[in-house]
């Protein structure tokens, strides 16, 4: 389990992390979300102790980073896939990180296996393309078999096989009793992946909640309707509701149940062909609740 309690950090007269507060539970796969800019890496390197806090602590297992015996068996971490040197191959990369934290020879070739690079295992890791970066540095993070895993954006290069197997391995890690703390701007994959999400922006704690939970919190629902009447149903429905057209016989309307919206056409002599709830995505929810906390815009995003 990782435990952040009141944790900041101030770069002179910048403070990139403004008193976070948060959990990530085993059985979880936590999404770390928040604009660019909004302190998740800051956040992550000081939970592994690779920066310092200006105040407050981050612990796993109820230690400091720094306290744990056994690092790489106490937490599995991938912040940057880069971190190897490029003339060692990836089984011998792999074989100094388990020699130097007690862990068996043998842990090597399994993780190789399971991240699929024991094929190119003894080629140098300078020849790698960044999805096989990606997997070799997820590779580091299961070495030791830990409770807990922090990952930052280790979906970047990956293919969408690799996709696929990245978001089934984070499920799997999950559901053997892990704690899994990852970030990603994919939106689509975090909202298929992630069971509870931690947001962040300008450094302060926006939301700390279920996935199912933010998207009903942060968004209008909204309800997809076919007539062959859509132009005299929109007419009906536009005073009171927000309407908007989807090809020409369709309307999209927001802030009103399908039963509801059933009912006012069934008293207006509107026929209906099609009337289906939609769940409003992860991504819409994100952007309408971070509006606010987002560094840089374009002027377009700026002007609406």
């Amino acid at each position: 389990m990782i435990e952040v309690r009141g944790l900041t950090k101030r770069y002179g007269e910048v403070l990139a992390v403004d008193g976070l507060t948060f959990a990530v539970r085993p059985g979880e796969v936590t999404g770390f979300l928040g604009p660019n800019g909004a302190g998740k890496s800051t956040t992550m390197r000081m939970i592994l102790g690779l920066d310092a806090a200006s105040s407050g602590t981050a612990t796993v297992g109820g230690r400091s980073y720094a306290a744990q015996p056994a690092p790489l068996r106490a937490v599995g971490a991938l912040l940057d896939p880069g971190a190897v040197l490029p003339s060692r191959s990836a089984y011998h990369h792999l074989s100094a990180l388990a020699a130097g934290n007690g862990i068996p020879r043998g842990r090597t070739d399994q993780v190789l296996a399971e991240v699929g690079l024991e094929k190119v295992s003894r080629r140098r890791a300078g020849t790698f393309s960044l999805g096989m970066r990606q997997r070799l540095g997820i590779a580091a993070a299961l070495l030791g078999d830990p409770p807990v895993l922090v990952l930052d954006e280790p979906l970047n290069g990956l293919d969408p096989e690799g996709i696929v197997w990245i978001r089934s391995l984070m499920r799997r890690m999950a559901a053997e009793g892990r704690a899994v703390l990852m970030s990603s701007h994919l939106m689509s994959e975090m909202e298929l992946t992630a069971d509870h999400l931690i947001v962040i922006g300008c450094g302060k704690l926006i939301a700390d909640t279920t996935m199912k939970d933010f998207i009903a919190a942060h968004s209008e629902h909204e309800v997809f309707v076919r007539s062959p009447q859509a132009e005299a149903l929109r007419t009906m429905l536009t005073s009171a509701v927000d309407v908007r057209t989807e090809g020409t016989d369709a309307l999209v309307v927001s802030g009103l149940q399908a039963a509801e919206i059933g009912a006012l056409a069934s008293l207006g002599g509107v026929e209906v062909h099609e009337l289906v709830p939609r769940q409003v995505s992860l991504e819409k929810a994100f952007m309408e609740l971070t509006r606010d906390a987002v560094e840089y815009q374009s002027e377009k995003e700026t002007s609406r």
